[in-house]
């Protein structure tokens, strides 16, 4: 049995990145879906420069039939690069489980994004400990589904 790793924050890294995006899509989820009590989904954004598809898991939540991600890049003092790559072109393809689907993507302001915030750091507590580290706001992302 592997051994436990654990960051500064108390969180198991011992699945992450490309290992994390190979072993969902897999497993359509069985493996990686559920990662330090919460769930993750893999979204597919296009590169704002190479125009190339890049795929990410991130810990989600929903807010009815809208799905929020934070771009917190850990509380780097810039913004995630797939961020970037979603303000060039919104159309982002999500993952969830077996489930494939489209979405469009927008960043929440105002009261959305401090409701949508509480949402999130509600489910990890750590997206707190992240803001506290940067003085950029974290984006707060809402993907919702097209209609196709």
């Amino acid at each position: 049995m592997s051994e436990t790793k654990t960051s500064d924050i108390g969180t198991d890294i011992t699945l992450v990145g490309p290992d994390h995006v190979k072993r969902y899509l897999e497993t359509d989820g069985a493996e990686g879906y559920m990662w330090n009590g919460v769930p993750i989904l893999l979204f597919t954004t296009r590169g704002r420069k190479s125009g190339e598809e890049r795929i990410n898991p991130i810990i989600y939540a929903e807010d009815g039939d809208r799905i929020v991600i934070i771009a917190s890049r850990g509380g780097s003092p810039t913004h995630p690069a797939w961020y970037l790559n979603i303000l060039a072109d919104p159309h982002v393809k999500v993952q969830i489980k077996g489930e494939k689907f489209d979405t469009i993507a927008r960043t929440a302001e105002g009261e959305e994004r401090q409701r949508l915030w509480d949402l999130s750091a509600k489910a990890w507590p750590n997206y707190n400990v992240y803001q506290s580290r940067t003085d950029r706001q974290i984006p707060v992302v809402v993907l919702e589904r097209t209609r196709n």
